[in-house]
């Protein structure tokens, strides 16, 4: 709508009069305006308020030689390392300094928030997107409480995720140990159906640690890809743009299936509540390209390999000996053999759930 020159209680008087056949000559003459004034608002089609244009301030100050040295200093920073690039105060200080400046530090951080705005999307568009091949999986671990049988406990969140088409797996686990994961690895490649070619994971797993750029795999994890046939990379845990996926859907499924802490009577219901929780969730989802999660999901199927006949017993076996009432240490828990084991020495294995036989 055009900006008014008459007041609004006038403009609706002219409005009224003119819509109940007053003519407009006699408008004109109630209201003190010439004709053409009471036209031109009587016949104005749209009466939306229009939005408020912004007034850009003049920047006295500021003349075109300082703008275009300061211009010059921001388009140098691209060469420079980030921590080692002007602050706005610094290029303030500089102006001063070396140009003699007048105005206010104000209108000189006005003009590198613009210049740094209308150059961001340059850079943007200069970044390209992960794109991962179908067959891929992301692993990682987030953190989760439950109420189990009234007793509040603090547990681990195993992800896997598809990047390709999104797809989304979880299992509750007690620990991040190297059984625990396998196990809850293992769960999940039956709940796929399939194999993944590659798991991609980062240090805070125990499926292996990375130093100096060498990896040492934890002996369980390596029988576990060798049953599965799976290859390994590993990431830098804090580079999330490396396995972005997976990251992203710890907290997804930790919002969305997780909130409240939910409670349950054993310790068994978790890990189910969020299997049947992450199947409805990828049923009810997209991936990128709009597709949904379970038609981009044949192709990752297509990638992946059969699963062995046989599941992998995700145990570890160690050599302990029992005290004289009958218990055994393992990893600084106690657990019960019986009278009848005591002082002798036992092997024993401990299982996902951290237990021991």
């Amino acid at each position: 709508m055009e900006e008014m020159t008459v007041p609004l209680d006038e403009i609706n008087d002219i409005r009224e009069m003119d819509a109940v056949g007053v003519p407009r000559a006699e408008i004109a003459r109630r209201l003190g305006l010439s004709r053409n004034t009471v036209a031109k608002y009587a016949d104005m089609a749209d009466m939306s308020p229009a939005a408020p244009e912004p007034r850009s301030r003049a920047r006295r100050a500021l003349g075109p030689d300082d703008a275009a040295w300061i211009d010059a200093v921001l388009e140098a920073d691209s060469g420079a390392p980030r921590k080692q690039r002007h602050t706005a105060k610094r290029i303030y200080d500089r102006l001063v300094a070396e140009r003699g400046y007048k105005g206010s530090y104000s209108t000189a951080r006005r003009h590198v928030r613009e210049w740094r705005n209308s150059h961001r999307q340059g850079a943007e568009e200069g970044c390209l997107e992960l794109e991962w091949a179908p067959g891929t999986a992301q692993v990682d671990y987030g953190n989760f409480e439950a109420v189990v049988a009234g007793e509040r406990l603090a547990l681990k969140l195993l992800v896997v995720s598809l990047p390709h088409p999104d797809a989304r797996y979880a299992r509750a686990c007690m620990s991040q140990r190297s059984e625990c994961m396998c196990e809850g690895l293992s769960r999940t490649f039956g709940q796929i159906g399939r194999a993944p070619a590659a798991l991609v994971l980062d240090n805070a797993t125990e499926a292996g640690r990375m130093s100096r750029g060498e990896v040492t795999e934890s002996h369980p994890f390596s029988l576990f890809r060798a049953h599965y046939r799976c290859a390994s990379r590993y990431r830098d845990p804090y580079s999330g743009n490396e396995k972005g996926s997976v990251e992203n859907a710890v907290g997804f499924i930790r919002r969305n299936l997780l909130v409240p802490v939910p409670s349950v009577g054993a310790l068994e219901e978790p890990d189910g509540m969020l299997e049947a929780g992450c199947a409805r969730l990828n049923a009810a989802s997209s991936c990128r390209d709009g597709r949904p999660v379970t038609e981009a999901l044949a192709e990752d199927l297509a990638a992946m390999a059969a699963l062995p006949a046989d599941p992998f017993d995700a145990v570890r076996w160690v050599r302990a000996r029992a005290d004289k009432r009958g218990y055994v240490t393992v990893d600084g828990r106690e657990y019960v053999a019986g009278p009848a084991w005591h002082s002798r020495e036992l092997l024993v294995h401990s299982v996902k759930s951290e237990s021991t036989e």
